[in-house]
């Protein structure tokens, strides 16, 4: 009932498409302020989306997900790094579930 060499065929053509139309369309370097600064923050927006449902699905209790979150965003404006930002989330949720479970 269902051919998946189409889906297959149908991916590969889209993925193609994607990468390929900008490289024909665009020939001159970009001038708009407006397309480079969104262009600059897309990977950053698109690590969030992929990053925020994680962090909060990935632990047995999601509040402790949301306080380490929170945590993580404070330690992070006050300049601290990623691998000690990552070691204080952690120890959150382990100390947050420890003391709910």
């Amino acid at each position: 009932m269902h051919n998946t060499y189409i889906y297959i065929l149908t991916a590969a053509i889209v993925t193609y498409f994607i990468r390929v139309l900008p490289l024909t369309l665009i020939r001159k370097p970009i001038q708009s302020r407006f397309i480079k600064s969104f262009l600059y923050y897309v990977p950053y927006v698109t690590l969030a989306v992929m990053t925020f449902p994680a962090i909060v699905e990935a632990t047995q209790v999601p509040l402790a997900g949301f306080i380490a979150l929170a945590l993580g965003i404070i330690f992070s404006f006050i300049g601290l790094g990623l691998f000690p930002v990552a070691c204080i989330c952690c120890m959150t949720v382990f100390i947050i579930e420890s003391i709910i479970l």
